[in-house]
């Protein structure tokens, strides 16, 4: 008898990785991003391309489980989600086998009033 657990999965499950959906970045995010970038590499260039690589990162990582990100609590829609990267929020729109990045920004600030969801 083998002392290794086996492993439980749920009805209607499989243990096969889920396909990753595609990632999409918007105008918006490609240009949040690029603002990151800038303000950081201002003081340390390659600090900037490593934090902007790690954000970029982060994003796959959900185009892998994008429902693992929470709902976004400013408007409460089920496929808008973000995840978290320390201070900074990237929120995505869940779109059949797409995954839309809306926009990047730091947690502090309050969501982009201009940022148009319906576009996305």
């Amino acid at each position: 008898m083998s002392s290794r657990p086996k492993k439980v999965v749920a009805a209607g499950t499989t243990d096969e990785p889920q396909p990753e959906l595609r990632l999409c970045w918007t105008h918006r995010a490609e240009a949040d991003l690029a603002s990151i970038y800038n303000y950081i590499a201002d003081d340390d260039p390659l600090a900037a391309e490593q934090w902007v690589e790690k954000l970029m990162e982060r994003a796959t990582l959900a185009a892998h489980a994008p429902h693992a990100g929470r709902i976004v609590p400013e408007f409460g829609v089920s496929e808008l989600r973000e995840v978290l990267v320390q201070s900074y929020r990237i929120v995505y729109r869940i779109r059949s086998a797409e995954v839309h990045v809306v926009t990047v920004f730091e947690g502090h600030r309050r969501f982009p009033a201009d940022v148009d969801l319906d576009s996305v």
